[in-house]
């Protein structure tokens, strides 16, 4: 069975506090940096992969797609996804891994923060390049391989709580960890940056642009805490073309 903690009653009362799930896309620190390598959305069809609240299906809607199509294993962040959004989005509640859309049915696929929670990357890939038309965008967010190596998610601290370091390791070994989310244990699955690039690659795909965001200046001025995230990448983005 498919992962789907995000049906669970404590989990999902939890990530509903977040700052991104009150905010959307304003309060998600990589935000300003996906934007910057969103394609032009005007007229075109949009799949948005682990959808969740469907911010970003929202923004495409407003940037004058065509249509757009939310899919999320999760019944919660769906039934919330078609209160906040536009009525004229399609939302399908689907494992990411179960998608079987007609080819070419498809001109960009967006996904933020899903792909660590499934297991293989390769398949994913060959799902997006069927549906996605020649030419077609292929942008997406994940957590970065140095956050997901060693599995807790956490720093180091000292005695006094202070922040040491962050540790990496078993970095070359694939697969699943146990990690700490919200406080609730989350199984991720670590893959690395030879996995994510080569698999576009390989998969057809021309790499356009790849960033790991760095909190904006705002983030760095008004939250605590916020200048040790600059001590290590949280994520990186990618954004590929289909040949």
């Amino acid at each position: 069975m498919k992962q789907n903690k995000y049906d669970d009653i404590i989990f999902f009362g939890k990530y509903s506090k977040m700052n991104r799930s009150i905010k959307g896309l304003a309060g998600a620190g990589e935000w300003e940096t996906l934007q910057k390598l969103l394609p032009e959305f005007k007229g075109k069809r949009v799949l948005d992969l682990g959808c969740g609240f469907g911010w970003h299906c929202q923004y495409a809607i407003e940037k004058g797609a065509k249509a757009v199509t939310g899919v999320d294993i999760s019944e919660k962040m769906l039934t919330v996804a078609k209160q906040k959004t536009d009525h004229r989005i399609c939302y399908i509640k689907m494992p990411i891994e179960d998608i079987s859309f007609i080819e070419n049915s498809f001109d960009i696929v967006v996904s933020s923060l899903a792909f660590h929670y499934i297991e293989s990357f390769e398949q994913i890939v060959e799902k997006v390049s069927v549906c996605l038309v020649k030419g077609g965008n292929f942008i997406f967010s994940v957590e970065h391989p140095i956050f997901t190596a060693y599995g807790s998610q956490d720093w180091y601290y000292d005695d006094k709580g202070n922040i040491l370091h962050f540790p990496v390791d078993n970095y070359f070994f694939e697969g699943p960890r146990d990690a700490d989310f919200l406080g609730e244990k989350v199984i991720k699955y670590h893959k690395t940056l030879t996995t994510y690039l080569n698999g576009l690659i390989q998969g057809g795909f021309e790499i356009t642009g790849v960033v790991e965001p760095q909190p904006s200046e705002h983030l760095l001025r008004t939250v605590d805490g916020m200048r040790d995230e600059l001590r290590r990448p949280m994520m990186f983005i990618i954004s590929a073309r289909k040949k």
